[in-house]
């Protein structure tokens, strides 16, 4: 582990990309292969693959409690030496870099943990684990086992640039690594292929799910046929409800799994129709509340949302329907690259005799600005957030926005963040933790934009206490930092100049339009589309 303790140290002092490449580039050709796939798959700050459901069950409460026994401050406020690194595996390295020496943990030793972690039954369980790999570890070995435990390595090293790192290494196309880690959902795996020049053999895992094709924001209809766009696209209603990624194969076994990649299974309902469908298929598409003939509020169906047990009465009061508007894979062929026309029309073709309860999205051709207002407005008097406009030709490119898809929504300001404090309430919520301060992104830092105690329902508030409660990292009295899970999109009436926030803007009345647990924390907005819509308010930057 100190090789890798060293590299990443360094990986996350330079600020360079192509730095950070070369220097993970040539660890990985120093290690026999072995260690290089483990080391691969650390440097995404995932304990396990992509496409495995195993999960180590660790909240930042356990992990603060077990960083703390080991420098031996059990019971002692470390609220200030967290506040200063704000990252609990920065603050393990200071609180034991003056009591330990090397380690004595092994690359092969530290994934064993994870595994063992993994299959642990009770917290009790997995305290001693902990205790004792802590005890084992240098400083910079805790630290960088807390971070993979975290999620969150801190030092600039995202999937991508490992996958940039393994071509390096190995010479190969970066095109070709990425392209088998897409469809293994596993980077050591990758990095094996790549070293033994067989990436071309890496085929699509059925049941690991791709990443989303994401649209880019346009505030005008003319700006979906600026120079640049394409010149006829296919305009289809923006739902509110949960972006789903379908897999179905001949045996009728269904999958579904959220942007997150997470596995949904709050609506069974709907797999003995998908499972009608004919062949071997992914599909892309919507959950959404509907009864009749007209899709729900967002609402209604988030009231289905995180519930371990299907309440009978709860699906018939709330039943859902499945939009497709995209097929990804058909019967061992892999669709990402064929134009958006065809994949339309191999999409009509599989739901020709759709079953109650699945459908497609209807998108209709619009070769003008003029055509697509229209159908914007259409859209909004139907209740609907806007549209989405995608260009013919288009192909699917899996977790990336860009021009080939945009999306026009109902012209008030929102914002996706994520929740990194929560504050005990008055009255009547004076025992729950009902006020939420958020966060943008601003490259790896998450900076604080501002807070809202309004739009959730006493219900609701009470089920976030509980998370937040599991998931603190400081407790501060009245306030508890929490780790930076919890996604949602804020409404606000306009922003302002604050030095409040470490963002530099304040949010006028703010207010919770919904939570996004569809929605990773990788996605939330940046701190450049903040600077966007504040410019877009006609303030002159500075005043």
């Amino acid at each position: 582990m100190q090789n890798f303790v060293e590299t990443a140290d360094a990986v996350g002092q330079t600020t360079k990309k192509n730095e950070k490449i070369r220097l993970i580039g040539e660890f990985f050709k120093a290690l026999p292969v072995a260690d290089a796939a483990l080391v691969a798959q650390f440097l995404t700050g995932r304990a396990f693959p992509q496409f495995e459901e195993r999960v180590v069950g660790i909240g930042g409460s356990s992990l603060a409690r077990a960083v703390a026994e080991a420098a031996g401050r059990a019971g002692e406020n470390l609220g200030k030496i967290y506040r200063k690194h704000g990252d609990l595996g920065d603050m393990a390295e200071e609180l034991l870099r003056e009591i330990r020496g090397e380690g004595r943990l092994t690359l092969q030793e530290v994934a064993e943990l994870f595994r063992d972690l993994s299959g642990a039954r009770t917290q009790v369980q997995k305290d001693e684990l902990l205790r004792a790999a802590f005890a084992s570890g240098s400083a910079g070995d805790v630290k960088y086992i807390v971070k993979i435990l975290t999620g969150d390595l801190r030092i600039g090293s995202k999937e991508s640039l490992v996958e940039e790192a393994i071509a390096k290494a190995f010479e190969r196309s970066a095109t070709a690594v990425r392209r088998a880690n897409m469809f293994l959902g596993d980077i050591a795996d990758t990095l094996k292929l790549a070293a033994e020049d067989k990436l071309e053999s890496a085929t699509l895992r059925l049941f690991h799910p791709l990443g989303f094709m994401l649209a880019s924001p346009v505030e005008t209809a003319a700006e979906l046929f600026r120079e640049g766009n394409a010149k006829a696209v296919y305009v289809e209603h923006k739902f509110d409800g949960i972006r789903a990624q379908v897999h179905k194969d001949t045996h009728g076994k269904v999958k579904i799994f959220s942007r997150t990649r997470d596995e949904v299974t709050e609506f069974p309902e709907l797999d003995a129709a998908l499972a009608a469908l004919p062949g071997e298929i992914i599909l892309d598409g919507e959950i959404l509340g509907w009864r009749g003939s007209q899709p729900l509020a967002f609402t209604e169906l988030q009231q289905r949302l995180g519930r371990k047990k299907v309440d009978f009465w709860l699906a018939r009061d709330i039943p859902v329907k499945f939009i497709a508007f995209d097929v990804l894979f058909e019967n061992d062929e892999l669709l990402l690259d064929r134009p958006l026309s065809e994949r339309q029309e191999r999409l009509r073709r599989i739901f020709a005799a759709h079953a109650e309860g699945v459908d497609i999205a209807h998108a209709k051709l619009c070769e003008n600005a003029e055509q697509a207002a229209a159908e914007f407005r259409a859209a909004l008097a139907a209740g609907h957030e806007g549209i989405v406009a995608k260009a013919t030709d288009s192909r699917y490119t899996p977790g990336r926005r860009g021009g080939s898809w945009m999306k026009l929504k109902e012209p008030y300001a929102t914002l996706d963040v994520v929740v990194t404090a929560a504050e005990y309430g008055h009255g009547k919520r004076h025992k729950v933790l009902s006020d939420f301060t958020f966060a943008v992104r601003d490259g790896e830092r998450l900076l604080n934009i501002g807070k809202a105690y309004s739009g959730l329902t006493d219900a609701e508030i009470a089920e976030y206490t509980k998370f937040f409660l599991e998931h603190t990292v400081e407790d501060q009295g009245f306030r508890r930092i929490v780790e930076p899970k919890l996604v949602i999109e804020v409404a606000f009436n306009n922003m302002q100049r604050s030095a409040r926030h470490e963002s530099g803007f304040a949010l006028r009345f703010p207010r919770i339009v919904r939570v996004r647990p569809d929605k990773p924390v990788s996605e939330i907005d940046t701190l450049a589309r903040a600077e966007e819509l504040f410019a877009k308010q006609g303030v002159v930057p500075g005043q």
